[in-house]
């Protein structure tokens, strides 16, 4: 067990090997809503709010990426970058710090701080130089950006970021639209802490906001709402297994069921997902 708990802390750091080489990635441009875009590459969806008066960027991708990601957010408005949020410390959505660190101040809870603090081999250029317990809130020019974080879910220090004017809300990896969600149970993520972080956004975003999922494409409240369902069942169905006496051959043999088969994706397929529920709800 611990040698699966393991693979799956080292997941995010796997997509970077995985990639080997970004020359070919290109970062493309979806309008979200109002002043508020979402950029895809390679690793966790970013969000930008361009505005008159700057920008505010929600996570940067992997490192390599850095000058890709800045390019593209000056097609959607060339001007001065304010602020940078992480919403949480994983690779995929903190590797570009190092470079814009040096060109506005990133925000972030202060376990994103500590755990990146944490790493055997650190820059300190990467870290949150401004850091919360709760939660803030940034206004730029019209906008007015709520951080909250959520304790225990993805990991221990995730925010969520939700742009008022452009109601438009990103999840941080809270929300994996493309499948099975990733729970870093190593970094302090719990299962019934995902699930109710799930419900939380659902009961407190407005029902026609447009979602910026962790990863997967861009999409609404109702897309939340069925992912909250899924993982409801998922605890369920694990719950009451464990409850029977039922061991993790037997879980993993029995499956996830017909309706959810095809939430597996490439990192968190259908076994990996039943092994973490198992590990944590046991």
């Amino acid at each position: 067990m611990k040698k699966i708990l393991l693979s799956l802390s080292l997941i995010i750091s796997a997509m970077t090997t995985l990639a080997q080489d970004f020359s070919d990635v290109k970062i493309k441009a979806q309008k979200a809503a109002g002043d508020v875009y979402m950029l895809t590459g390679a690793g966790g969806n970013i969000g930008v709010l361009a505005t008159d008066k700057g920008l505010l960027l929600v996570d940067d991708q992997f490192q390599p990426l850095a000058e890709k990601i800045e390019s593209a957010m000056s097609v959607i408005k060339n001007n001065e970058l304010k602020y940078v949020v992480n919403t949480h410390y994983h690779g995929d959505h903190t590797g570009s710090n190092s470079y814009f660190s040096h060109k506005a101040p990133i925000f972030a809870h202060e376990n994103v701080r500590t755990r990146l603090s944490d790493k055997t081999e650190y820059d300190v250029n990467t870290l949150p130089v401004v850091t919360y317990k709760d939660g803030l809130t940034i206004h730029l020019d019209n906008e007015e950006i709520k951080l909250t974080h959520l304790p225990s879910g993805h990991t221990d220090g995730d925010t969520i970021v939700y742009f008022k004017e452009a109601n438009v809300l990103h999840t941080g990896d809270l929300f994996f639209e493309i499948g099975f969600p990733y729970i870093d149970l190593n970094s302090g993520g719990s299962v019934k802490g995902y699930l109710a972080n799930v419900n939380y956004m659902v009961n407190n975003t407005p029902a026609d906001a447009a979602v910026i999922p962790g990863h997967g494409k861009l999409t609404d409240i109702n897309s939340l709402k069925a992912f909250a369902r899924m993982i409801d069942y998922s605890i369920k169905l694990v719950e009451k297994a464990l409850s029977e006496g039922k061991k993790e051959v037997d879980i993993l043999k029995t499956g996830i069921g017909e309706k959810y088969k095809d939430k597996s994706w490439s990192f968190i397929n259908e076994e990996k997902w039943l092994k973490t529920l198992i590990s944590d709800l046991k």
